[in-house]
């Protein structure tokens, strides 16, 4: 009951902030709207969510956030020059990529991120084996996956963990 509770306010207050300023009517509508979908989608979302239970993850998704947007931006950085170089030196290749994550929040927020990172595609997830497929710009000569790990997949692995697991 908690969890339908609390994402019946998320929408809510998501109605509101995009319906900036808000009149009367809005807020009856984005009320009726938010108990709609909170019905519509919550069998989406995880069964146990209690905003208070462990206070601590929401610490860890402001510092992911962070550590993401400073990821997102080196790596825009290194397609542009990869862009600009006169030589294009791309190097593209699938690869596969061990991850410790179990949780489907976990892994489907692991693939995105990696996906809105320049330079990196999310492809696949193997749950079963723990591997997720990643299409890189430039693949590094010799990258054993058995061996090698992409350091933005584990920078988002291990932050991640403390959220989702």
């Amino acid at each position: 009951m908690i969890s339908m509770i609390f994402l019946t306010i998320l929408w809510f207050a998501t109605w509101m902030l995009l319906t900036w300023p808000p009149e009367p009517k809005d807020a009856y509508i984005g009320a009726a709207v938010a108990v709609f979908v909170t019905f519509m989608t919550s069998h989406m979302f995880s069964r146990n969510i209690n905003p208070f239970r462990r206070p601590s993850r929401y610490v860890w998704f402001v510092y992911y956030a962070v550590v993401f947007l400073w990821e997102c931006v080196k790596a825009n950085l290194d397609v542009a020059y990869r862009v600009i170089h006169p030589d294009l030196p791309i190097r593209p290749g699938t690869i596969r990529v061990r991850t410790s994550l179990k949780s489907d929040s976990g892994l489907t927020f692991l693939a995105n991120s990696i996906t809105l990172t320049p330079g990196t595609t999310s492809v696949d997830i193997d749950k079963e084996r723990g591997f997720l497929y990643v299409h890189w710009i430039y693949v590094k000569e010799g990258f054993d996956s058995s061996k090698d790990k992409l350091a933005v997949v584990d920078k988002f692995e291990r932050i991640l963990k403390r959220i989702f697991e």
